[in-house]
């Protein structure tokens, strides 16, 4: 009966351990979802500038008449990449 007691005690005892490990891994999950979220934010806003940089350079080489070919081709097609997101968005906002 002792035995059984003391293995029951044992089983309780790591039990709470356990439990204890869970809430500190939770809190540690919590902790990393919030930082994951914040990098992916400041990516996307640093994304978000890069393109508007890299669109002011586009105007500025179109601007001062100094694109190559290969330079005109990048930017034509650029260009048809932001209509068609423009169509996208016109499309949605009609249906």
């Amino acid at each position: 009966m002792v035995d059984l007691d003391l293995q029951i005690k044992s089983i309780q005892d790591k039990l709470q351990q356990l439990l204890k490990q869970q809430g500190v891994l939770q809190k540690e999950n919590q902790k990393l979802k919030k930082h994951l979220e914040k990098a992916l934010s400041v990516t996307e806003e640093k994304e978000q500038t890069l393109q508007a940089i890299q669109q002011q350079m586009d105007v500025l080489k179109l601007g001062s008449g100094s694109l190559n070919d290969e330079e005109k081709n990048t930017l034509s097609k650029r260009i048809d990449v932001y209509l068609k997101e423009i169509d996208k968005c016109l499309s949605l906002i009609n249906t």
